[in-house]
């Protein structure tokens, strides 16, 4: 399985491919919300979820009050866009 070049909406992209990549990025799927999924870095731990209308990313324990901090991006951006905005922490 090859996904579609990194300039092409999300939203083009089968939920297949979108699994696959978010597993070429470290990701480990949540078994009992299959919709969500954890990415532990050194520097930061976050959880992605394919919601309906968006991915939405909440990154955890982002300064020393621990407080977290939680973004949307629409399907409609690339997946470059959303790799690059995701995977570089919060």
């Amino acid at each position: 399985m090859s996904l579609p070049n990194s300039d092409t909406p999300l939203y083009n992209h089968p939920l297949p491919e979108i699994e696959q990549w978010l597993i070429q990025q470290g990701c480990e799927q949540d078994p009992k919300q299959v919709h969500c999924w954890w990415i532990e870095k050194p520097e930061w731990q976050a959880e992605i979820c394919l919601e309906i209308e968006e991915l939405t990313v909440r990154y955890f324990n982002i300064d020393s009050r621990n407080e977290d901090l939680t973004r949307s991006f629409k399907y409609s951006l690339s997946r470059e866009d959303i790799e690059a905005a995701v995977f570089s922490g919060p």
